[in-house]
């Protein structure tokens, strides 16, 4: 299904039926495939909305790089082109940073329940080696600016494989991205929030968790044994059970 917003057409998908509803925001690289399970299962006792946002799966690239608060309130836009006017939040990763800016203010849709998955929105402390890897890049970045062949096998080399894998506009949207610490937004929450977290995550690791936890004042943190970055995918059994468990289900 698409829905034009800002005339930009959004792909995605619904499943099941009810009085509620929520809404599964991606993560960063991911499309709608990647939560079709997870959708099906909450179908089951309520109405789930998966769009991909732009950039996205089949949903186009923005016209100028977004940060947070632009993927925000494009979803915002969003829901109010589907007549959504409340809903609980589900969002892995990035999708969770984009949730960490729409819960926090008083918006004019209304959300109930949050569950962070894995959940981006902060930025981790930069070691001496981090800080000189990242001096050195931005000079030679800076001395190939007027070769730009070289300069794009530079950043192929260097960049992180999400930075590698991204356009032009995409490339500088993960950069404002990353780089926005949202940890300040925590505190401001004041929904029901559950944060579902791989035990062995590498990407926004198991502290970054206990650190939502600490600051969200209304959060619950439940690991995942075993699992990554991805545990609603890699443990899906354990997390729907405490996805029904929340949502008040057997």
């Amino acid at each position: 299904m698409v829905v034009e917003v800002r005339g930009i057409p959004v792909n995605y998908i619904v499943c099941g039926e009810g009085e509620e509803t929520a809404v599964i925001l991606q993560g960063w690289g991911t499309n709608l495939g990647l939560y079709r399970d997870l959708a099906e299962h909450l179908g089951k006792r309520m109405r789930v909305y998966v769009p991909e946002l732009p950039g996205f799966g089949e949903t186009p690239e923005p016209r100028e790089p977004m940060d947070a608060e632009d993927y925000a309130a494009f979803t915002l836009d969003l829901l109010r082109s589907l007549g959504i006017r409340e809903a609980h939040l589900i969002g892995h990763s990035n999708g969770g940073r984009i949730m960490l800016v729409l819960a926090s203010e008083e918006r004019d849709v209304k959300f109930r329940k949050l569950v962070f998955l894995d959940s981006a929105g902060i930025v981790p402390p930069k070691t001496a080696k981090k800080k000189l890897r990242g001096a050195l890049f931005k000079l030679g970045r800076t001395l190939l600016t007027p070769f730009p062949k070289a300069l794009e096998k530079y950043r192929q080399s260097h960049g992180s494989a999400d930075y590698r894998a991204a356009s032009g506009v995409m490339r500088q949207t993960l950069v404002k991205l990353v780089n926005r610490d949202l940890r300040d937004r925590m505190p401001k929450i004041q929904n029901p929030s559950l944060l579902i977290w791989g035990e062995n995550d590498t990407d926004t690791p198991l502290w970054m968790g206990k650190l939502f936890e600490e600051l969200i004042p209304d959060a619950g943190l439940v690991t995942v044994p075993g699992a990554g970055h991805y545990a609603y995918l890699e443990k899906p059994q354990f997390v729907f059970r405490v996805l029904d468990s929340f949502f008040g289900g057997n």
